[in-house]
C-alpha cells in the first residue's frame, strides 16, 4: 500500500465522551486511525472496547468530543447536518447485526429505501433493487416481509441495502453476531467479494475467527487502539477503490410523493390506530358540516315564515313605547287607517281589530282568532285564497255578516265539505263562508295563522267586539327597500304625531324585525359552528398525541432513515405529511358524515340549508389541524439523534 497515497479516511486524536447527569464516561481516547481506499479493516475487541462507538463516528451518525476526522481530505466537523446525511447517502453503507429492516414492507422496499432519498426514478429504484437481490440469492424472496426470511437472507437483504447507492464504504458492526455458521460464512464470503470489487470494507466484531478474513486488523480496548496490523494474506499491491457515485436529492415532487407512499403504507399497517386516530377528525368535520346546515336552516326558516308575513311591512300599536297594557289603550282609530292610505309610497294600510272567539256550527265549537280588518287586507299582507273570494269595500259600507276563514278552521268546521256558502256562528252572529285563505302555517313564535276568520271591520267593531280603536295598523309600502321603508316608517311617524299631538302609539319595521332575527340566527350558528370547531381541535391533539406516540414506537425506523441518507427536513416532511394525510382522510370521511347526517335530518322534518362553505370550511380546517399538530411530532423525529434512534428497542 503506498505510503504517498492521500488517506481515505484519516483520524487524530479522536475521543468520544457521554455525559449522564453529572457522570462522565469516556469511550474513546485519543484515535488516531487511518484508512485507505479499497481496504478491508477489521476492527476487534470485546463488548465495551469502543468499536460501535468508533464505527458511529466514521460513518457520520454521530461527531467525536474532541479531536477530528477527515473523509476524502473534507473535515467532518464543518460540514452541516445535510451534508453529513448526503455523506450517508452517497458514501456508506450499513450492515448491521440487528439488520434494522423496516418491518412492515418487503425484501424489495428494503432495498430500495436509499434510493428514496435520492432522484432515481421508481423504475430504476426497482431495476437496481432486483439485480442486487438477484445476486445475493433473494431473487425467490424479493416480495416476503423480514419476519417471513431467515437470518442469513435479512442480513444479506441489509446489504442489498448498503449497496443500493453505491456503498463505496461498507460500514458491518457486528455483521454475523445473530447468524448460525452457515449464514455467517455466506455473509463473511459476500464481504470478502465487495472488498475484491473496490468496496472500501470496515467490519466490526468480537470475534478473532470473523477479523481473520480482513485484510488488516485493529484492536481496540477500554477505548484505546492497542495494536493495528496487516493479515499476512493481504495483498501488497494498492488497491483500486470503488469511486463514489453521485446522486441528485429529489425533487419536490417526489418526495412529497415518496412521503405519501410511506404515509399511507404505515397507515395501512397500524390500521386500528389510524382508525382511533381518526375518529376525532371525522367527528370533529361531520360536526361542523351538520351543525352549521342546522343553524343556517334554522336562520333561513325563520327569515322565511317572517318574510311570509311581509317584509314590506310595518306594524302601528296603540300607547306609548315601553308603557304596558297598550292593547287596551285607544289611540288609533280607523281615521288614523284613511290617513295613512293617502300617503306616498303606500300600497295599503289596513286596521286589525283581533280578539279571540268561539266559533259554532252543527253543535261544534271551537276558539279561534277573529280579525276584523278592510277589504285590503290580502293586498296588505300578500296572502292569496284557496276558495272564494275577500269580502269587499261594499260589505264593509252594508255591515254585512260574511267571513273568509283560514286553513284550520275549514278542516276543523268544514271537515267534508266545501264551506263556501255554509254559515257558522261567531260570538252568537250568523256569518255566511264566502272565501277560504291559503294555508301559511305558523308563525316563527308558534302561532298558528291558519287558525283564524276574517270579517269586515265595521261589522266585527259593531256586532263581535263593541269598540272602533284597534288592536293596532297594518302598513304595507310598494316594495321592501331598505331605504324606502326607513322614509315610509318617518311619514308614518310625523303624520300620527301630528294628529294626535303625543307619541301615543309605536311602529315596528318588519325589515328591522327580519334583521334582528337574523343576527339572532347568526349569533346562534356561530355558536353552533364553534363548539363544532372546538370539537375539530380535540381531534387535531388527538391527531398530535398519536402522532408522538408514532414516533416513539418508530423510532428505529427513523434511525435507519438518517443512516441510509435521510436529511433531517425530509423526516420532517414524512411524519408532517403522513398527519396531513391522517387528516384529510378523516376530513373526507367526516364531509360523507356530515352530509349524510344532514340529508337525514332534512328527511325527519328538520330544517336544514346544505351549501359547500360549511364543507369547505371543515375540510379547510381539517388540513389545518394536520398541519399545525403535525408539526410537533415531525419537528421531534427530525431532530431524533441517530444513534440513540438505531439502538432503540
Amino acid at each position: 500500500m503506498s505510503q504517498s497515497q492521500q488517506p481515505f479516511i484519516k483520524l487524530r486524536g479522536v475521543t468520544r465522551a457521554y455525559q449522564t447527569g453529572s457522570v462522565t464516561t469516556q469511550v474513546l481516547h485519543n484515535i488516531d486511525f487511518e484508512v485507505q481506499a479499497g481496504e478491508f479493516v477489521a476492527i476487534i475487541g470485546s463488548s465495551g472496547s469502543g468499536k460501535s462507538t468508533l464505527m458511529n463516528i466514521l460513518g457520520c451518525l454521530d461527531k467525536p468530543t474532541t479531536g477530528d476526522y477527515w473523509l476524502r481530505g473534507e473535515k467532518v466537523a464543518d460540514m452541516s447536518a445535510n451534508r453529513l446525511a448526503q455523506l450517508r447517502r452517497e458514501s456508506f453503507g450499513f450492515v448491521f447485526q440487528q439488520y434494522n429492516l423496516l418491518p412492515g414492507v418487503t425484501a424489495q422496499a428494503n432495498a430500495e429505501l436509499p434510493a428514496n432519498y435520492t432522484r432515481a426514478t421508481r423504475a430504476e429504484q426497482q431495476e437496481r433493487a432486483t439485480a442486487l437481490l438477484t445476486r445475493l440469492g433473494l431473487q425467490e424472496r424479493t416480495h416476503h416481509k423480514p419476519s417471513e426470511l431467515s437470518g442469513g437472507q435479512q442480513q444479506r437483504v441489509s446489504i442489498a441495502r448498503a449497496l443500493m447507492n453505491g456503498g463505496d464504504i461498507i460500514l458491518a458492526d457486528e455483521p454475523t453476531g445473530a447468524l448460525d455458521s452457515k449464514s455467517s460464512a455466506e455473509v463473511m464470503a459476500l464481504l470478502k467479494q465487495l472488498s475484491e470489487e473496490g468496496h472500501t470494507i470496515i467490519l466490526i466484531t468480537h470475534e478473532p475467527e470473523v477479523a481473520a478474513h480482513a485484510d488488516r486488523i485493529v484492536e481496540l480496548k477500554d477505548g484505546h487502539i492497542i495494536s493495528d496490523e496487516i493479515a499476512a494474506h493481504a495483498k501488497p499491491e494498492e488497491r483500486q477503490a470503488k469511486p463514489s457515485l453521485p446522486h441528485k436529492e429529489p425533487s419536490w415532487a417526489q418526495s412529497t410523493w415518496r412521503s405519501l407512499v410511506t404515509a399511507l403504507t404505515s397507515l395501512r399497517t397500524n390500521i386500528f390506530r389510524t382508525a382511533l386516530t381518526l375518529l376525532g377528525i371525522v367527528i370533529g368535520v361531520a360536526a361542523v358540516i351538520s351543525m352549521l346546515a342546522i343553524g343556517q336552516g334554522a336562520q333561513q326558516e325563520v327569515v322565511d315564515r317572517i318574510s311570509a308575513m311581509g317584509s314590506n311591512l310595518l306594524s302601528v300599536f296603540p300607547g306609548a313605547p315601553n308603557t304596558r297594557g297598550r292593547w287596551q289603550v285607544a289611540t288609533l282609530m280607523p281615521e288614523d287607517v284613511d290617513a295613512i292610505n293617502k300617503l306616498p309610497n303606500i300600497l295599503a294600510a289596513v286596521p286589525e281589530l283581533t280578539s279571540s272567539r268561539t266559533l259554532r256550527r252543527e253543535g261544534f265549537d271551537k276558539e279561534a282568532q277573529v280579525n276584523a280588518t278592510y277589504a285590503d287586507f290580502p293586498i296588505a299582507r300578500q296572502w292569496a285564497l284557496s276558495q272564494g273570494s275577500f269580502f269587499t269595500k261594499e260589505d264593509e259600507a252594508l255591515y254585512a255578516t260574511v267571513a273568509v276563514i283560514g286553513e284550520t278552521v275549514r278542516q276543523q268546521l268544514f271537515p267534508d265539505r266545501n264551506p263556501l256558502g255554509e254559515v257558522m256562528l261567531i260570538h252568537n252572529v250568523l256569518f255566511r263562508v264566502i272565501g277560504v285563505m291559503e294555508a301559511r302555517g305558523a308563525t316563527p313564535w308558534g302561532q298558528d295563522q291558519d287558525d283564524v276568520v276574517f270579517v269586515p271591520y265595521s261589522t266585527g267593531s259593531l256586532r263581535l267586539f263593541g269598540q272602533r280603536h284597534l288592536r293596532n295598523v297594518t302598513v304595507a309600502a310598494i316594495n321592501s327597500d331598505a331605504e324606502l321603508m326607513k322614509k315610509v316608517q318617518e311619514d308614518v311617524h310625523a303624520l300620527l304625531l301630528e294628529r294626535h299631538g303625543v307619541e301615543d302609539f309605536m311602529i315596528r319595521n318588519m325589515a328591522s324585525i327580519i334583521e334582528t332575527a337574523t343576527e339572532t340566527q347568526n349569533t346562534m350558528t356561530v355558536l353552533l359552528g364553534v363548539i363544532a370547531v372546538i370539537s375539530l381541535v380535540v381531534g387535531g391533539i388527538g391527531v398530535m398525541n398519536i402522532m408522538l406516540v408514532s414516533v416513539t414506537e418508530r423510532t428505529r425506523e427513523i434511525g435507519i432513515r438518517m443512516a441510509v441518507g435521510a436529511k433531517p427536513a425530509l423526516i420532517q416532511q414524512q411524519f408532517l405529511i403522513e398527519a396531513v394525510t391522517v387528516s384529510l382522510i378523516g376530513g373526507a370521511l367526516g364531509v360523507a358524515i356530515g352530509i349524510g347526517v344532514t340529508w337525514v335530518l332534512g328527511s325527519l322534518g328538520t330544517a336544514v340549508l346544505f351549501s359547500t362553505a360549511p364543507v369547505m370550511l371543515a375540510f379547510g380546517c381539517a388540513f389545518i389541524i394536520g398541519l399545525v399538530f403535525g408539526y410537533v411530532p415531525a419537528r421531534k423525529a427530525a431532530q431524533l439523534d441517530p444513534v440513540q434512534a438505531l439502538v432503540n428497542e
